[in-house]
């Protein structure tokens, strides 16, 4: 079979070039109108943006209207910016137009053959939103980019860290908006807060290009979205359970310190259930009813607080705040505080303040953010590897795209050293050795920490002359990583830094034009000296070519084969000449879990020297093999996750489409007669039971419910001694009382106040809420696990508890609501009433998968606590150095980390 298959591979090509081959007479019929649009003058061009809205306005498909538009763009982008897009970059427009993603190679213009589809799918005015990976890209390609827009009359829009509410509203409500994932899913959750459908920023998702696919919506896509507040004080809660912990004996729990996991055993449960029935803690009989989640939660934290926390080993009281110990170095981390009322858990044993924990407001995947779009697309130079995650999660297909010119770039095989130390020595000599030549190098590498090694080895080798980057200050970055390809150059950079960005043999012109002569008015002598440098810039180009073009040096494998595929790419641009080589060893964290002691004592025997490497294309192809191993394992972890949110995802959707229907309904006061009645049903089935004889009704609970609910002091105990009432009657004389007294408090206020405090009233309620339904479903999926030691489905449960408690926050809403609106008073002043507001202190929050930082505190870091980019720095002026890292190098130049040079103790 598999020879059968090759043959028709051979025969007919492989399915992807079928895919290529079938877009040929579309790019034909768009060659074919060149001439005809080469003869129209500029305003001619820009009349034909009009003209096709017409015909969309007149029924016409987008489709049928693809190979005149991107003609039209083809030309407009050709007069704009002097760039006439290939043919090959045509298909990937095409590609992008068809709910695909188009991967294409480093350098073959992925940000041109964006503004094919995004033209044609903004004709429709819905709106395209294009998503980059960080702020720096948003900017430079809309700007770049918006030429062409803008020549053919359509407008541009940027969202970037740190815009208020009317920049951003103005923004979205252009035809294109560029914008980073972050600020995509931040304002979507935002908007979700608001309560009038005015303030809202987004205007719906009609089709979005995700620059960078893999990594935003694989890597990034491992850790949520979170718009965090300070919850209400609650330390009561914390110290009743602290004091009920402390009554417990050995015998009540059972703890496991290796996995750090404390659990109550039958007799402990029991008695906390007793004692927590007499604090009038307990909802229901059980402590693991659904209604006690958050107590379950905060009790196994205090369990965990006296029996796993040791003071002065894990943490230390001082100033009356507990203070964490990093259980590596054993220093002190002030500032940081333990998640999900843990920091709050140990405030209580110790007796010192209890300081509020943060609560979820709102939070979401980017999986579920990015399926909202009705047509979603994605370009990248790495995708293959992960298709089949993009065609299950997103149903996104892959398509690669040929480049223009046949790549020329040598991929070595790997050299695998025995030690860390053998390898980084065949490293550092290999870079000597391309030094030498003029080659310029780029070295990958896999974390900070690794960069920073390899520069330490490299200065006591006396090259001093390289750039360390590791994806924080984009721009300077972009730069830095743009003029890579000079001769010489050597670029320590982690997988992400500088991403978006070409390295063009010789140095991008562009760039340094922009850079050194930024400030130059323009005239004679700024075009004399824009030749001299784009001059300069063919030499060096001719001199790195002979040198043998981009040597990309990697010094690890990646868990991902996409990872490394990306590395390898940022060589051999457009039919440039260039090499890859991959350095591992037997101790990189890849070999080591992959049973490299077996390979160690096997090497051992063969007799391989220190200093000498294995070089085979078989080790190749045993460590893409393990990389698929872990690729699949990730994809599992990532597939397992997102069944978990889709959980909430639902209830999120039914929560946030209702809060909008109430903000755009002229009245609700139907809906409000709906919950008034529902209400007084809930109340009369409880308290008198189906086919239930008079002597067995709960009238006095029923008359209370009636007062606290309704506002009502009705005589249901005389009503309920009648001689043969039943039910039914007592239901219908509580309707009829409510509806009375609800019409009459209608009638007082009149129809607009009236809409206005029901409107007010629901949707903060409903706001309240579902924050508290958001802590609940947390605290239900951290203790959920459990279940599968009684051979339960773990997901399957979390659906059906997660449904019990979505049914009880309707049901408390129905009742919240009516106590509310039953004593509701309008005060008449002249000042009108304050417009309900966003909760204060709220925070963004998204995880960085990889370094475990927080990529919005990562922002702020940089506008508000004086970090200064390098080149501003004067190494004889400490006070132009800014905020130092602990671990960069002195800005005096003596070639030391600052902490052991000026930021010494």
């Amino acid at each position: 079979m598999v020879k059968i298959g090759a043959i028709a591979r051979k025969l007919f090509g492989s399915s992807n070039d079928r895919r290529i081959r079938a877009y040929n007479p579309k790019v034909a019929a768009i060659n074919a109108l060149e001439a005809e649009l080469g003869a129209l003058s500029d305003a001619e061009v820009a009349a034909r943006t009009v003209q096709f809205r017409e015909q969309i306005a007149n029924g016409t498909k987008l489709e049928d209207l693809l190979v005149p538009a991107f003609a039209t763009v083809r030309e407009a982008a050709k007069r704009a910016i002097g760039l006439r897009p290939f043919d090959v970059q045509l298909i990937g427009g095409m590609i992008l137009n068809e709910n695909s993603i188009a991967e294409m190679k480093t350098g073959e213009g992925k940000t041109l053959v964006a503004t094919l589809p995004v033209y044609l799918n903004a004709l429709s005015g819905d709106g395209v939103h294009v998503v980059t990976v960080n702020d720096y890209l948003a900017r430079r390609d809309a700007e770049w980019m918006s030429q062409i827009y803008g020549f053919l009359g359509m407008t541009t829009g940027i969202i970037t860290h740190g815009m208020n509410d009317d920049e951003r509203r103005e923004a979205y409500a252009c035809d294109i908006t560029y914008a980073t994932n972050n600020e995509l899913g931040f304002d979507y959750l935002r908007d979700n807060m608001k309560y009038d459908r005015a303030q809202m920023v987004q205007r719906g998702h009609n089709y979005a290009i995700v620059d960078e696919v893999d990594s935003i919506l694989v890597d990034e896509a491992r850790t949520p979205l979170i718009i965090s507040g300070p919850l209400d004080d609650r330390s009561d809660l914390y110290n009743s359970i602290d004091t009920l912990i402390q009554k417990l004996e050995p015998d009540d729990y059972e703890i496991d310190e290796k996995q750090r996991s404390a659990t109550f055993t039958e007799v402990g449960t029991e008695k906390l259930e007793a004692m927590l029935a007499e604090a009038d803690m307990l909802k229901g009989e059980s402590l693991y009813d659904v209604e006690n989640v958050a107590v379950v939660h905060h009790i196994n934290n205090a369990l965990k607080a006296h029996r796993l926390f040791t003071k002065d080993k894990d943490y230390i009281v001082r100033n009356d705040e507990i203070v964490i110990i990093d259980e590596f170095t054993g220093r002190m981390m002030p500032g940081r505080r333990f998640s999900e009322g843990q920091h709050q858990a140990l405030e209580a044993k110790e007796g010192v303040r209890i300081q509020p924990e943060n609560q979820t407001l709102a939070s979401i995947t980017f999986q579920n953010y990015f399926r909202m779009y009705s047509k979603l697309a994605g370009m990248t130079g790495t995708a293959a590897t992960e298709a089949e995650e993009f065609g299950n999660i997103y149903g996104l297909d892959v398509a690669e795209v040929p480049t223009n010119v046949p790549i020329a770039r040598i991929d070595e095989d790997d050299e695998v050293y025995r030690t860390v130390e053998e390898k980084y020595e065949a490293i550092s000599v290999d870079i000597k050795e391309a030094r030498a030549r003029k080659q310029p190098v780029l070295v990958g590498t896999t974390s900070i920490e690794k960069s920073e090694l390899l520069a330490d080895m490299l200065r006591k080798q006396g090259l001093t002359d390289f750039n360390v980057l590791n994806a924080r200050y984009h721009e300077q970055e972009a730069y830095i990583v743009s003029q890579a390809g000079v001769p010489g150059a050597i670029t320590i950079a982690t997988n992400m830094a500088g991403r978006g960005t070409d390295i063009q043999l010789g140095g991008n012109a562009d760039m340094r034009v922009a850079q050194e002569l930024g400030d130059m008015p323009e005239g004679p002598e700024r075009d004399a000296k824009e030749a001299e440098i784009r001059a300069q810039i063919q030499a060096l180009k001719d001199e790195a070519l002979a040198a043998g073009g981009l040597y990309v040096l990697a010094t690890e494998r990646h868990e991902s084969r996409r990872i490394d595929n990306q590395l390898r790419g940022r060589s051999g641009r457009q039919g440039d000449p260039g090499r890859s080589k991959f350095f591992l060893s037997l101790q990189d964290d890849l070999m080591r879990i992959f049973g490299s002691d077996r390979m160690d004592g096997m090497l051992k025997s063969l007799g391989l020297k220190e200093g000498e490497a294995i070089v085979h294309p078989w080790i190749n192809k045993a460590l893409e093999r393990a990389q698929k191993k872990v690729e699949a394992r990730n994809f599992d972890i990532r597939k397992n996750l997102l069944k978990f949110d889709d959980v909430m995802n639902d209830q999120r959707k039914v929560v946030f489409e209702q809060r909008k229907e109430l903000m755009d309904a002229e009245s609700i006061s139907e809906t409000i007669a709906d919950m008034r009645q529902e209400v007084i049903d809930n109340l009369v089935n409880l308290h008198i039971p189906e086919k239930a004889y008079a002597e067995q009704w709960n009238v006095t609970e029923l008359k209370k419910g009636v007062e606290a609910y309704l506002n009502l002091s009705l005589p249901i105990e005389e009503w309920a001694a009648e001689e043969g009432i039943a039910e039914d009657d007592i239901r219908a004389r509580i309707t009829e009382a409510v509806e009375k007294l609800a019409a009459e408090r209608a009638e007082r206020f009149g129809p607009e106040v009236m809409t206005y405090v029901e409107k007010s009233v629901v949707l903060q309620t409903l706001d309240h809420l579902w924050r508290e339904h958001l802590v609940n479903l947390d605290h239900l999926r951290s203790v959920v696990g459990f279940r599968g030691y009684a051979q339960r489905d773990p997901l399957q449960e979390y659906k059906s508890e997660a449904f019990e408690l979505f049914q009880a926050l309707l049901a408390n809403l129905r009742q919240a609501v009516m106590a509310q609106l039953m004593r509701v008073e309008i005060v008449r002043e002249a000042a009108a009433a304050p417009e309900p507001t966003l909760p204060e202190g709220m925070e963004g929050h998204h995880i960085d998968p990889d370094t475990g930082r927080d990529e919005f505190e990562t922002a702020t870091e940089q506008e508000t606590t004086g970090i200064v980019a390098p080149e501003a720095r004067n190494p004889e002026d400490p006070d132009t150095w800014g905020k130092v890292g602990r671990n960069e190098p002195c800005p005096c130049g003596s070639g030391k980390k600052f902490k052991h040079c000026h930021g010494a103790f």
